[in-house]
């Protein structure tokens, strides 16, 4: 059987998109089998700052736009499918999706991943409002304010650390009545100065007037609730890899990441992982991009080296 392409990448964010310009421009056919809108979940952000080469910031639509036609422009091929399976223990590696099968002598995964929710009442509504997963992202849009940090594990405690050098102050609400990061952070944390604490606490609701301003919290132990003002709601109770589909194809580590070496490639030959659902992934969109990069050029030499 002949490959259909030389490369196909399973998911149009970032990492996909940015993988896919370098391998049409190295004249590998080049397929992006994309569930939804190229673009990946930049297009759910509003302002990016932190992006080398946008002194003023950038929208997340528009670069996502950009970084999509410009895909387009370079040949990439899109196909908008459902993937539920891989293939690859051959030389010409299958996706299997919903509505057909794409044949390819290199996979790219670039499936991303999703932050959990608390699922409650103005989450939705005030996202990207006040409402953020990402204080490494949009700290600076804080500045000065009052915020709430939602978790208590090391990824919590960690952006918080970053988020209390930029706000007037911080308040780490967390389910249990102590937090579960390591040590050094929990000590880090409590000799914070403008950081407190509502331990035992739930958020029931984000609340406010076209922007966040306050959250209805619970006391678990009395079971009072009243609200409690803030203009930044950080959520940090754990982030999800796109990958269930990849269940005994590749080597995931315990939290469904796809675990990859220097050269995003992943323990099956041709097979490569880039972007958040790899393993130590710092989700931002520089190390997406990047990553993409390498995964495509470590295709590029699995067929012409190989």
């Amino acid at each position: 059987m002949d490959a259909e392409y030389d490369v196909v990448i399973v998911g149009g964010g970032a990492a996909g998109l940015s993988a896919a310009i370098y391998t049409t421009r190295a004249q590998m056919k080049t397929l992006i089998v994309e569930q939804l809108a190229p673009g990946g979940q930049i297009l759910n952000t509003s302002d990016i700052e932190n992006y080398p080469g946008f002194p003023d910031g950038v929208l997340g639509p528009d670069i996502g736009t950009a970084i999509h036609r410009q895909a387009e422009k370079t040949g990439t091929e899109f196909a908008f499918d459902q993937v539920i399976e891989l293939k690859v223990d051959g030389d010409v590696k299958v996706v299997v999706g919903e509505e057909r099968e794409y044949t390819a002598k290199t996979i790219i995964i670039t499936t991303g991943g999703e932050h959990n929710k608390l699922e409650v009442p103005g989450e939705d509504e005030f996202a990207g409002r006040g409402v953020t997963y990402c204080a490494t992202c949009d700290g600076n849009f804080f500045k000065g304010q009052d915020t709430v940090v939602v978790g208590g594990g090391d990824a919590a405690i960690d952006e918080g650390m970053y988020l209390s050098r930029i706000v007037n102050s911080l308040t780490i609400v967390h389910r249990r009545d102590e937090l579960r990061a390591t040590k050094v952070l929990q000590d880090r944390a409590y000799s914070t100065e403008n950081v407190s604490f509502k331990l035992s606490h739930a958020v029931k609701e984000i609340r406010g007037n076209g922007q966040v301003d306050r959250v209805l919290l619970e006391d678990l132990k009395t079971g009072e609730e009243f609200e409690y003002p803030t203009s930044g709601v950080f959520i940090y109770i754990g982030f999800h890899p796109n990958s269930s589909f990849l269940q005994g194809t590749v080597t995931l580590d315990p939290g469904g990441h796809v675990i990859t070496d220097i050269r995003m490639e992943t323990d099956k030959p041709g097979v490569f992982a880039a972007g958040d659902v790899r393993q130590y992934s710092d989700r931002q969109l520089g190390t997406s991009v990047g990553d993409g990069i390498t995964a495509a050029l470590s295709a590029y030499r699995y067929i012409t080296e190989g």
